[in-house]
This record gives structure tokens, sequence and C-alpha cells, in this order.
């Protein structure tokens, strides 16, 4: 794994990286281009990206600020989406628009439609965020600086088709220089059909017709079937290729985050054997407290709160982006939702499972599963089960804000969030302020058309009604 990191990275610090040649394979230890499979691994290189920055886990109120707070009051101002474009997904666009791919690193097709599902996961990730956002016109570099604003809508609907594209094109035989699945083909098969399946289910409020037509599309298709499938940013021990967190608290020494109340006032009264992994106790009491989010009262004070745990900011910390517990969240969802069959008995199958599966991905064991079970409040109950599966899914996504920040919006759950000095929770991302006059005219239109001229953190994306 560290050969293909060095390998990766010493291809993009010594030249540009934009075009293929015929002998790449002379001197495969330094390349001087780089190859398809090369740049699907950079464009992995940015996923952990999309969860570690503390400004994901305030918007999902997963952690609080103990010394410096401001960043959780959710100020107002543009969040850049520039760096997804210029990186991973131009990357990816190379892959699928350049006609010298190798079959030395695999199948063709295959390295395709691991582009394509990347390519899908990274605009979901965009459009989930901002809303409206360049698509059919956008990649083209010097062709095209000014790019419309495709509707969140169609965005959805070329995803849909970009990742059964994909299922359908994958043939036997792995990939070179995958560092998510070390090559693994029908894991990359079913990671595709497990996020058009989770991007069904967000059409719930929305279009629910069309979310449970996608829904069992990519549940026919095969999606995951263990922890094993997980979409997983593995960080090595190297300080080259650490995580985020590591850097912070332990180079930095920063600790400048503690677990919410909110997360603590859900794990701890039922015994949940996570919160001994999301946090530490605090240092005064010995005891898990949580600090009430967005609070400016005390500070600074990490001694009588909990801090991340240990192996959240461990150097060589895993980051979890797409999950087997999800996926098993999101269908007992869909039964409950008659989107799927088998009404409570199934939804009650599957959340059980997806705890249970949750408690094996952050504890590395199952046991506790059958008490936390037995717990009232966590206990299926029919009357409550949409409340109970998101709020589940809302634990279980700990540190993989932008996602669970999504699904709030969807759901409403947990119903408990707090609005710091008075600020509701944002319901989406206003723009990089440099839009409206690096790219005027589609930028306003845009604003126009979906927030009635307003570009700011509370206008809803298309499916947040």
């Amino acid at each position: 794994m560290k050969k293909i990191y060095a390998v990766i990275l010493s291809c993009f610090l010594l030249a540009s990286c934009d075009k293929f040649e015929e002998d790449i394979n002379i001197n495969p230890n330094d390349p001087s281009n780089a190859s398809a499979t090369q740049l699907i691994a950079n464009a992995q290189l940015s996923l952990s990206s999309l969860s570690a920055t503390p400004a994901a886990q305030f918007h999902a109120q997963y952690l609080s600020e103990t010394q410096y707070p401001g960043a959780s009051l959710y100020p107002d101002g543009g969040t850049s989406f520039y760096w997804i474009y210029q990186g991973p997904l131009m990357n990816l666009e190379t892959v699928l628009t350049t006609a010298n791919l190798s079959t030395t690193e695999g199948p063709i097709s295959n390295q395709l439609a691991v582009a394509k599902i990347l390519k899908a996961y990274y605009f979901w990730h965009v459009t989930d965020r901002w809303g409206d956002v360049p698509f059919s016109e956008a990649l083209q570099g010097v062709q095209n600086f000014t790019p419309k604003y495709d509707s969140q809508e169609s965005i959805y609907n070329s995803l849909f088709t970009l990742l059964e594209q994909a299922n359908n094109e994958i043939v036997a035989g792995n990939i070179s220089n995958d560092i998510v699945y070390n090559g693994d083909i029908n894991k990359w098969k079913r990671l595709g059909n497990t996020i058009r399946m989770l991007m069904a289910l967000r059409l719930s409020e929305v279009d629910p017709a069309k979310g449970a037509a996608e829904f069992n599309k990519a549940l026919q298709a095969g999606i995951m079937t263990s922890n094993a499938d997980n979409l997983v940013f593995r960080h090595l021990a190297d300080a080259n290729n650490q995580s985020y967190w590591y850097g912070q608290v332990s180079n930095q020494n920063r600790e400048w985050w503690a677990l919410t109340e909110t997360l603590v006032s859900e794990l701890k009264p039922v015994n949940d054997p996570r919160l001994q992994v999301y946090g530490a106790p605090a240092r005064t009491s010995g005891e898990y407290r949580g600090l009430p989010y967005g609070t400016v009262q005390g500070l600074p004070n990490v001694t009588n709160y909990s801090l991340m745990g240990p192996a959240i900011w461990k150097q060589d910390a895993h980051i979890q982006l797409v999950t087997y517990a999800q996926a098993l969240f999101a269908k007992a969802e869909a039964a409950k939702l008659g989107w799927i069959g088998g009404g409570d008995a199934e939804a009650e199958i599957n959340y059980n499972k997806a705890i249970e599966q949750s408690l094996l991905q952050w504890t590395g064991s199952a046991a506790g599963a059958s008490a936390l079970l037995s717990q009232e409040g966590v206990a299926y109950d029919p009357a409550n089960a949409v409340e109970q599966i998101a709020t589940q899914r809302w634990v279980h996504l700990f540190m993989h804000g932008y996602e669970a920040w999504a699904e709030w919006r969807r759901t409403g759950y947990p119903a408990n969030l707090v609005e710091p000095d008075g600020k509701a929770v944002p319901r989406r991302n206003s723009y990089p302020a440099t839009e409206s006059f690096n790219n005027a005219a589609n930028y306003n239109e845009a604003v126009q058309r979906q927030f009635g001229g307003q570009d700011n953190l509370y206008g809803r994306v298309w499916w947040d009604k």
C-alpha cells in the first residue's frame, strides 16, 4: 500500500498527469505521466477530505469546540467546491475521455466503470451540499470556464444512469493501483449499487415513486454483503499519509473538539459500546460527558468533557465513507416505507442487523448488540420506526458529518439538534464567493431559480422538502 501511495504521489509531483503515453510502463516506479489507474488512485486520495474536516462534524453536531468557538456557530459565507472539480473529478474525467487506456492495468471496461462510480460519488456529495451545480458542461477545461448549473434533479437522474452503466460494464478481472479495494472489481460493483440505493432513498420526500424504483434496481443488481465491502479510506502510520485529526491533535496539540452533549446523551444512557471508541472519559471525572453544542461559556475547557477517542484521531485511523450498516439502515427504512416487501418484520430484521454491524465496524465485536437492542428507545418500535432508524443511522455515521447532515435534512432526525446562539442548522452550503464574478450569469440564474436570489445557508436543495 505504501508503494502505491508513493508512486501516485511521485507521479503528480513530477508532471501534470493529464495525458497518457504508450510507453508508460517503461519505468513504472518513476512515471512522468499518469496512467488511467494512477489517475483513479489519485482521485481516491481525495476521498478522506469528504469527511475529515471540522465543518462536516459541526453540520451533524458530532463535535463541539472546546476553546475557540466560532466555526461551530454557523457563520455566513461561501464554501469552495473548486478543489473537488479541479482535483478528483478532473482526474476521473481524463480517464473517461481518453482513448489510450491500457489493458496491462486490468480490463478497460472495469477501469471506466470504477471511474464512473467514483465520479458519481463525488458529484453526489457536491450536489447534496450546494444544490444545483455545474455538471453537464463541467470538466471541459479551457473549452468552457463558465459552465451552466444543472438542476439537482437532472444531476441525480444522470448519476443513476452513470451507476447503472458502471454495473452493466463490469466484467471479470481486477484493476491495478487501487488503494481502496486492492483492485477487487466485485467490491466496486457492490459499492456502485449501494451508492445508487442510498441516493434513491434521498428521494423519499420529493419523488418517492422514482426513489422506490431506483432503490429496487440497485438492490437487484447486488449491494454490499458485509463490512468487508465498506468504502474505507485507510490512512497510514506515515507522516505523508496520516489522518487529518492526528495532525491536529497529536502534532499540533490542538484539543479543540469534544463530543457533543447531544451525542453522549444518546449513547451513555443505553451503555452503547461505541461511546468508548468515539470519545474519551473526561479527565476530571472519569465519566463520559458531552459539551453542549455551540456553547461559548466557560471556555477554554478540555478537562471536564469527553474529547475524541484515541482510535478516532490515531495516525492510521480509517475513514468509513459508505458502509454495510448504512445499506441495512436503508433497507430497514425502505421496508417501513413499503418500498420493499416485509413491512415491520423486514424493517426490524434490517434495523437490528444494522446496529449489530455498526458495533462490529466500530468496536471490532458485535457482542454488545443484544444488550443494546433490548434497551428502551433502541428496541424496534413500529410506531416510531422511522425516527429510530434515522437516529441510529446518525449514531453510526459518526465523523462522516456531511452524510449524516444530509440524512438529518431529509428525515428531521435526530430532532434535538441545537441552534447555537439562535442560528438554525444550515440546509446547504453557500456557493464559493468567487462564483458571483467568475461565472456570474450562470451563478445568478441558479441562485434565482432555486432560492429566490438569496445565496445563503438556509435555501433548501431539491430533495429537502
